[in-house]
């Protein structure tokens, strides 16, 4: 027999944690309730220690308490194990009505100790840090657009509607600066609004600088110029891609990594009848925005632009021969599913499902480089048998 082990699970809230606890011979859980602080906090990871029998493993969902309170557990004590639990992957009875933070903290150790739970990678935090600032531009570009509309509704209402084709342009720029108004309320109204779009502006671009300078440091340095090699890429696609996996080799294959990313499709089969619906969107939900918007760009016909053409200076020849193998086979990809009369939403989703199996190939070839020590390129016989995978 193995060394036996106390199991521990907890579930979080902004004020308390419900602990269960189930040792190695216990039926039923014994429970606990502890303040969310760090001094309650620390004093639980050492009685779990003390009282426990042998190993102490410690779960909870991840939710809005974050990470911070796996690092207090496991910097409290040593001789405890904390995981934290993809709370979109906990089985449920669908008859179960009833919910409780006791019940949930109950239902949450029995599953641990069952191993039916799923763990997610805690980030550490510096790559938190990172994250977060990413995320903080991402929220920062939503004001951005909820300013813009107030201001163009604001127009539409006094039947100012703008000429040219595409707005928040120069023109456009310039044919605000043109407006005049008879009223004192509606002059002020106006430079209101633009003020608050010219706040939010300055944001974003401090935000992006911040993410560049961020971008040009180990380790990400490396994997951003690689992911910058596809078209449709750039440093910001690229650093939240990068901020939201954290680790590309936790992923065995590129289908296991489309259903992280909640691109794969859903399904109800029973005997011999399969029924697929729509994709799941089952997970990061920032990191297959991304992926979507990069989709965008396979509706262009493959070709090197200055733009793109500059962001491969230095690359290597393996990544750029794998980028533009890519790019061929997802305009030739999409084309096929417009010609067959796909909607344009599945169309995109179909490509940006095919974008993240081939960012996963040549990220996974990269780091297996970097943790071998190797240098050389590998070659392209071997990577087009990684990449070239079919996706349903």
């Amino acid at each position: 027999m193995g060394q036996p082990i106390t199991w521990v699970a907890m579930d979080t809230s902004k004020t308390r944690h419900c602990v269960a606890i189930l040792g190695p011979d216990d039926l039923d859980p014994r429970e606990r309730v502890v303040p969310n602080e760090p001094g309650p906090i620390r004093r639980l990871a050492r009685s779990l220690v003390q009282e426990a029998i042998g190993e102490v493993r410690v779960c909870y969902e991840a939710g809005p308490c974050g990470f911070a309170l796996a690092r207090q557990l496991e910097e409290a004590t040593s001789g405890l194990r904390c995981e934290v639990i993809a709370p979109a992957l906990i089985p449920v009875r669908p008859g179960d009505r009833v919910k409780t933070d006791r019940r949930d903290a109950r239902k949450l150790v029995r599953l641990y100790r069952a191993g039916e739970l799923t763990v997610v990678r805690a980030p550490t935090e510096q790559e938190e840090a990172v994250r977060d600032l990413v995320r903080c531009r991402e929220d920062a570009k939503a004001d951005l657009l909820r300013t813009r509309h107030r201001l163009a509704k604001f127009l539409i209402r006094r039947g100012r509607v703008y000429p040219g084709r595409s707005a928040w342009t120069v023109r456009h720029a310039l044919w605000l600066g043109q407006q005049t108004w008879d009223h004192p309320a509606d002059q002020m109204v106006f430079e209101e609004y633009r003020l608050a779009i010219s706040q939010v502006e300055d944001r974003v671009h401090d935000l992006d600088r911040q993410i560049e300078a961020i971008s040009q440091t180990e380790p990400y340095r490396e994997p951003v110029g690689w992911l910058r090699c596809f078209r449709g890429i750039d440093t910001i696609i690229a650093m939240t891609i990068l901020t939201e996996v954290n680790d590309f080799q936790r992923f065995q294959n590129p289908r296991s990594f489309m259903a992280f990313l909640g691109l794969v499709p859903s399904e109800r089969s029973s005997a011999s009848r399969v029924h697929r619906g729509g994709i799941t969107k089952a997970g990061n939900i920032h990191a297959r925005r991304i992926f979507v918007e990069a989709a965008w760009s396979s509706r262009h016909k493959p070709t090197v632009g200055y733009h793109l053409r500059k962001r491969r200076e230095g690359q290597p020849a393996w990544v750029i021969a794998q980028a533009d193998r890519a790019m061929r086979r997802l305009y030739v990809r999409q084309l096929h599913l417009r010609e067959r009369g796909k909607p344009l939403n599945k169309t995109v989703i179909a490509v940006a499902r095919e974008i993240a199996g081939c960012v996963w190939a040549v990220m996974h070839e990269g780091l297996q480089q970097q943790t071998r020590g190797l240098t050389a390129q590998p070659p392209l016989a071997t990577l087009s048998s990684v990449t070239l995978f079919k996706t349903t």
